[in-house]
């Protein structure tokens, strides 16, 4: 579940926390909505993570900062999220290679979630360019961070607006967790998500924001209708 709201308020994340919460897994904040307010944004971060762990202390957090940095700054940034803030995982971007993504598995416990094939339209600048053997990038991205940790430490962000490729990403992470945006509002398709994407023990979080948070009917109601519409596909 998305927290991308602005102007930010903890009251709101509060009740969007209290009524999507029977039907979530997940509680995703992106840094950047909280980040643009200053220190009253952050304030808001750091509260919300602290009220989301007291209330519902099993629910995974993920903080959707898609850091990348040389290794001092990468490390300061994995205090700032694994320490100070207390979440479970941190979106990273590859592109500066290992030791820009290092300092984040040095937390026992801790979820590095790699960018790999994103939602958005200009994916297509870099992530699908062939290299010299046919592959596109994303696959050596996916092939490459796999070797950096076990599947209990590393997962990867696919775009819900490319399921023709999502079977692409699971031949090269076949037991990889899959962090799905761009259902909802960026027009991907569960329905499709799920036929390429899950395996048989799922290794799938679909994350769902604008849809539920801006729904006429509620996020209480938007989030349940979006749970039955997905958990079909496991009975």
């Amino acid at each position: 579940m998305g927290l991308d709201i602005f102007p930010v308020s903890l009251e709101l994340n509060k009740r969007i926390v209290e009524e999507t919460a029977p039907y979530a897994v997940a509680f995703k904040p992106n840094t950047a909505f909280y980040e643009a307010a200053g220190w009253e944004g952050w304030k808001c971060l750091e509260e919300t993570v602290s009220y989301i762990r007291s209330r519902y202390p099993n629910h995974f957090l993920i903080a959707d900062a898609k850091r990348g940095d040389i290794g001092n700054t990468a490390k300061e940034y994995a205090r700032a999220f694994f320490e100070r803030m207390d979440f479970d995982a941190v979106t990273v971007s590859p592109y500066m290679g290992y030791d820009s993504v290092a300092p984040f598995l040095e937390y026992k416990g801790k979820w590095v979630i790699v960018l790999a094939l994103t939602s958005n339209p200009s994916a297509v600048d870099f992530q699908l360019t062939p290299m010299s053997d046919g592959r596109p990038v994303f696959r050596k991205v996916i092939e490459t961070a796999n070797s950096w940790a076990d599947r209990d430490r590393i997962m990867y962000v696919v775009g819900a607006t490319r399921p023709d490729l999502i079977a692409q990403v699971r031949e090269a992470a076949p037991d990889r967790f899959l962090l799905i945006p761009g259902v909802g509002a960026q027009g991907g398709s569960v329905e499709e998500v799920l036929r390429y994407g899950k395996t048989s023990r799922g290794d799938i979080l679909i994350n769902v924001s604008r849809a539920i948070v801006q729904s006429d009917e509620g996020p209480g109601a938007a989030a349940k209708a979006f749970a039955s519409s997905i958990a079909r596909f496991f009975l």
